[in-house]
């Protein structure tokens, strides 16, 4: 009725028993995905430099490709060519706000401050940056 087993188990089944392929830790998981959080505000940030540069971005791009390096064992991440499109600021913005809450979220898991902070720091100018102006009326 049905054919027998005749290659052994790609999986260990049995307690003790080590297998032959790699094993990441949930630090080293942690670690990966906070990395892709933070490239991919990477990329936003830049794109949002290239339509309305500002001395805030630019500091706050060297600092996520600090961290996502850092992450990355000092691989530098792949940076966006300024390439200027039709101004969408504000979806630019939101997106960006998103991915930093995000990359709180898993650094805040990891216990890594710095990480946490800078994202922190680049969800409330994001958030900032959202905020209708108000208008003085003189």
């Amino acid at each position: 009725m049905y054919e027998p087993i005749r290659a052994k188990s790609v999986h260990s089944t049995m307690a003790g028993t080590t297998s032959d392929f790699p094993h990441r830790s949930r630090e080293e998981e942690l670690d990966i995905q906070l990395a892709g959080h933070l490239a991919a505000l990477l990329a936003v940030t830049d794109e949002l430099r290239a339509q309305a540069p500002s001395t805030d971005l630019d500091s706050a791009a060297e600092r996520l490709a600090d961290q996502v390096a850092r992450l990355r064992g000092g691989r530098t991440p792949a940076r966006m060519a300024a390439a200027v499109r039709e101004p969408r600021l504000a979806s630019l913005h939101q997106r960006a706000h998103a991915l930093a809450g995000r990359a709180l979220v898993v650094a805040a898991s990891r216990a890594d401050t710095t990480a946490a902070i800078l994202a922190a720091q680049r969800m409330d100018a994001h958030a900032e940056a959202l905020e209708p102006r108000e208008l003085a009326s003189h």
